[in-house]
């Protein structure tokens, strides 16, 4: 699983669009109607913090887990700037997590698990997830569907602006692999400075998400649209999973 670097800098100034207050709202509500208000819940690909942060204030003890080095560096800062204390961070690969003990919960949103790789490894991650998951606990992750990678990335090309950097990013969807090939070339006006990166995003059946949930322990509650939180439809580009572990865990 390949993690962010020098674009990990320029993450929340691209990504502005970006609702953090209704994902925030939708998880805490859900957590809520399963009366998980406390304990121990573990972001996962939490990037730059935004939502690991608002989870930390309703009074979990979170636990930050990312592959990138930069991306965690930039969430620490973050973290010692508002002056919060309390919240673990692991660098860590999502498909060989090892955790102190058990979770209640479980977070991974805005497409970390499209990037993990093809699909028995993302497998990996779920099995790791429910490894640590308590009876009872809630997995609630989210997922770029199908649709968006074949008719919204496919081979499109957008700019990505903020005051002082221009983004270009490049798609390219090879049917065969289920795979998207993301080149990013980022120009830092500020100090005359170019960045390329080049990583992955994989397209996954919603079905078989699920039936690999069920393998490692976890009941799919609902599928909804990622976006909206309505119902999902043809057109969601994407979905946001709940699921509960309905088996104990073996750690």
């Amino acid at each position: 699983m390949a993690g962010y670097h020098d674009f990990a800098y320029f993450y929340d100034g691209f990504n502005v669009e970006a609702d953090y207050d209704a994902l925030h709202q939708f998880i805490r509500d859900t957590f809520a109607q399963h009366d998980i208000h406390e304990g121990i819940v573990a972001d996962l690909g939490c990037g730059t913090g935004e939502l690991t942060l608002k989870l930390a204030a309703d009074g979990y003890d979170m636990i930050a887990i990312d592959g990138s080095e930069d991306m965690l560096a930039i969430f620490n800062d973050k973290r010692c700037e508002e002056g919060i204390e309390g919240i673990l961070l692991l660098h860590q690969d999502l498909t060989q997590m090892d955790l102190y003990g058990t979770i209640v919960g479980a977070v991974s949103t805005f497409d970390t698990f499209n990037h993990i790789g093809p699909f028995p490894i993302l497998e990996q991650a779920i099995e790791k997830t429910g490894l640590f998951m308590e009876k009872g606990g809630l997995f609630i992750f989210d997922v770029n569907t199908p649709y968006k990678h074949r008719e919204i990335l496919a081979d499109n090309i957008f700019t990505l602006e903020d005051e002082d950097a221009t983004c270009v990013w490049k798609n390219h969807y090879d049917t065969d692999l289920s795979r998207t090939t993301i080149d990013i070339q980022i120009d830092y006006m500020e100090e005359d400075e170019q960045f390329c990166e080049q990583f992955y995003e994989y397209s996954y059946e919603l079905d078989a998400i699920k039936a690999a949930c069920e393998r490692h322990g976890f009941r799919i509650l609902e599928i909804r649209d990622g976006e909206t939180f309505g119902a999902l439809t043809e057109t969601s580009q994407r979905a946001i999973f709940v699921g509960e572990k309905i088996i104990q865990c073996q750690s």
